[in-house]
């Protein structure tokens, strides 16, 4: 079923009473409101005065046809699918009902099985209209840059909204590219602390020679270098909130030092013997599985702990449902407006793969692949062949399990730098590794091809 939060109603249209009363049993056994008529102009007067999402109409029926029908749904209402049934299927029926404009033909008998997952793919391809790519479709406003309307969304959106409400260590969870960072900001920017700074770190950007001077400064004279004191991340954050970003990718040294500043509240320069008190809120993240890493003995249960006051979950793309069309929609609009260029739109079957491709990079990927698309694309329709190789089908490309470990890694990195016009640190933060081992794993792959 769709995900919309009201019930679908359903009209169904067929001469024969047993086969209304059937259809009508399974269709209110699973939630949906049902509606019957016996024939055409019965049908069209519930059309008139009720909101149907999906009519289910026979074939053969006296008087009026069901493919009459289906033509005056198709050019009287725009908001409403259509499925055609007929206990006397052909060839030629099914086509001509499909180009009348059903989005099902089902022979008779067929099972309830059948029939549930026609209804299913006819209203998803409706609410896919509807939510992601109706003319009249509003731009989604983003929540502090966050956009959704999926459950699993709005789970995040209340675990935000609570998390503001204190000061407590929050620790959020979730694969490379789902939008941690724009978690942190929510919470900040909806706290007490809003007016004060809010600064990333990306602990996995800075060489870990380096970690503890940047996060806690050092004075003058504390190594080679160091012509000048300099004030660290926690000092800029004072009165306000650090994000630290990849916070697994510190030293277990590092560790000990993070644990002591959230225990004492207190943070000492580098080469200083004095500490000095911080009001730091301390938001972290990661993308690797923390508890896991503790049993490994490569992180602290007891800094574990310490961050996981709060624990919150961004789910990966691919489990978001139509969000990913509300964003897709969102990014289009986006990148049109800064190029200046009419916002294109997805046809049908394009708008399925987008919906139905597992995205490892979540919404950072669909980022990228929006932007090439804008800047790529002159036409006002984005068919299934422009969108990227490793989103379409190939007969030709291997399947199953008859490749390597090192084939399998290959073809994927390849794709993944296709999907983002070749820019490695694009590709890097999606694989969730830096780009010096990107470097490396591409010279195995050019190796492997010669």
């Amino acid at each position: 079923m769709s995900s919309s939060p009201e019930r679908e109603s359903i009209l169904v249209v067929d001469d024969s009473p047993s086969m209304l009363e059937v259809v009508r049993r399974n269709l209110t056994g699973e939630g949906y409101q049902v509606f019957t008529s016996a024939g055409v102009a019965e049908a069209i007067e519930v059309l008139e005065g009720t909101h149907v999402d999906l009519v289910i109409t026979d074939l053969k029926m006296p008087k009026i046809s069901g493919l009459d029908l289906v033509r005056h749904v198709r050019e009287n209402f725009k908001d409403t699918e259509v499925i055609m049934i007929t206990g006397y299927p052909s060839i030629e029926g099914a086509v001509e009902a499909v180009k009348t404009g059903a989005e099902e033909y089902l022979a008779v008998p067929f099972t309830d099985e059948e029939l549930m997952s026609a209804v299913r793919r006819a209203l998803d391809k409706l609410h896919r209209r509807r939510h992601g790519w109706a003319p009249s479709a509003k731009r989604p406003s983003p929540a502090h840059g966050l956009i959704g309307e999926s459950e699993a969304v709005r789970k995040v959106f209340r675990a935000i909204t609570k998390a503001a409400s204190t000061s407590a260590t929050v620790l959020i969870a979730g694969e490379s590219g789902t939008g941690k960072e724009l978690v942190a900001r929510a919470i900040h920017y909806s706290s007490a602390r809003s007016s004060a700074p809010f600064v990333p770190v990306n602990c996995g950007g800075i060489p870990e020679g380096l970690l503890e001077s940047e996060l806690f400064g050092h004075v003058k004279g504390a190594f080679t270098g160091a012509t000048e004191s300099r004030a660290g991340f926690f000092h800029a954050a004072d009165n306000g909130t650090i994000f630290l970003d990849e916070v697994s990718e510190m030293s277990l040294s590092m560790q000990v030092k993070l644990l002591r500043v959230l225990e004492d509240k207190e943070i000492c320069m580098v080469g200083s013997n004095r500490t000095r008190k911080v009001d730091v809120r301390i938001l972290a993240a990661t993308n690797k599985d923390l508890p896991t890493l503790v049993k490994k003995g490569i992180f602290r249960e007891d800094l574990f702990y310490r961050l996981n006051v709060i624990m919150i979950s961004i789910p990966p793309l691919r489990e978001r449902g139509d969000d990913i069309l509300l964003l897709s929609r969102h990014f289009v609009t986006k990148f049109a407006e800064e190029l200046g260029k009419p916002p294109f739109r997805f046809s049908d079957d394009a708008l399925q793969v987008l919906r139905s491709y597992d995205w490892p990079g979540n919404v950072r990927e669909l980022e990228n692949v929006i932007q090439r698309l804008v800047v790529m694309t002159d036409g006002d329709l984005i068919e299934v062949p422009d969108l990227p190789t490793l989103m379409r089908f190939s007969a030709l490309r291997k399947t199953g399990f008859t490749r390597t470990l090192a084939e399998v890694e290959g073809e994927y990195i390849r794709n993944v730098l296709a999907s983002v016009g070749g820019n490695k640190t694009r590709a890097a933060e999606i694989l969730g590794i830096d780009r010096k081992t990107l470097r490396e794993k591409l010279k195995n792959v050019e190796k492997s091809l010669t």
